[in-house]
């Protein structure tokens, strides 16, 4: 019985940039985190314990800093394609390379109604998050997003008329407290478009529709979100929306004589609902 290598992959993972791009007093901010694989001519390694054809994961650690250093960019997605076309333009042996990267959201630090120069906060628990894959032969496919946008609304949320058997115990509500957290990634149709303008403006679109769309599910109003975040972009093609239900559960008072008019509410962690979607141009 003989033996063969059918997938291969490798590269360098977590490798942690940050880059300030400094215009006089006023200075740019990025920071991420990125991971990169790379498929290819490399089974003589595996088979044989020959690595003529593989470049170090320490040598693909330093090419991002050194590309980050001689590229100027101002987004992750941009720096996400950079990386991709070295990998597979540089080193032949190189079939596919993938790169995702997470960076997390820092805002520039308000004083007096003015955006500080070069201090920042962050964000809370929100990163953007892209991913650039090339093939030898093909187009890069750039994907981006972010993940963790946590979200809460106290009204305008009902969840009633589903299935009802003997394993149902909820009840009908038309006034829920609505607690998530958004992760989105939009496919983008080719490359070379304003990537920070499609992230501000389709998760601001998001944002809009989430607090002002009347919910009669999670999976209604990811619906709405997803079209109203294609709307603002007409470079993406597609969206993804996953968001986990996070419960607020009303806390029983009525063993203290008191009444629970949706006021008081014990916050759950798990199990929660898990709901995704994919929203796609005609």
């Amino acid at each position: 019985m003989g033996f063969k290598l059918t997938e291969n992959s490798y590269g360098k993972s977590v490798v942690r940039l940050t880059k300030v791009t400094r215009r006089g007093a006023w200075h740019d901010l990025l920071e991420m985190s990125c991971d990169i694989q790379l498929q290819g001519d490399f089974e003589s390694a595996y088979a044989n314990g020959d690595n003529t054809n593989v470049v170090a994961t320490d040598s693909i650690k330093n090419t991002v800093y050194i590309l980050a250093k001689e590229t100027q960019f101002e987004s992750i997605e941009h720096f996400g394609v950079v990386l991709a076309q070295h990998f597979v333009n540089t080193y032949a042996q190189v079939s596919k390379a993938v790169i995702e990267i997470e960076a997390p959201v820092w805002q520039r630090i308000d004083i007096a109604g003015r955006a500080h120069e070069h201090a920042f906060t962050s964000a809370a628990s929100e990163k953007r998050v892209c991913n650039a894959t090339l093939a030898r032969g093909g187009e890069i496919e750039l994907e981006a997003g972010f993940s963790d946008l946590s979200v809460i609304k106290t009204t305008a949320s009902g969840w009633a008329n589903f299935v009802s058997d003997r394993y149902r115990t909820l009840k009908d509500t038309d006034d829920r407290i609505f607690a998530t957290f958004v992760n989105a990634r939009w496919k983008f149709i080719g490359i070379g478009h304003d990537y920070d303008g499609a992230y501000r403006f389709m998760r601001q679109a998001m944002l809009t529709t989430f607090a002002q769309h009347h919910s009669l599910g999670v999976q209604h109003t990811l619906m709405a979100m997803g079209e109203a975040a294609l709307k603002e972009s007409p470079g993406v093609k597609s969206i993804t929306i996953t968001m986990p239900n996070k419960h607020r559960v009303l806390f029983d008072l009525s063993r203290f004589g008191l009444e629970n008019d949706n006021e008081i509410f014990v916050s759950t962690e798990e199990p929660y609902g898990l709901i995704s979607g994919t929203v796609t141009r005609d």
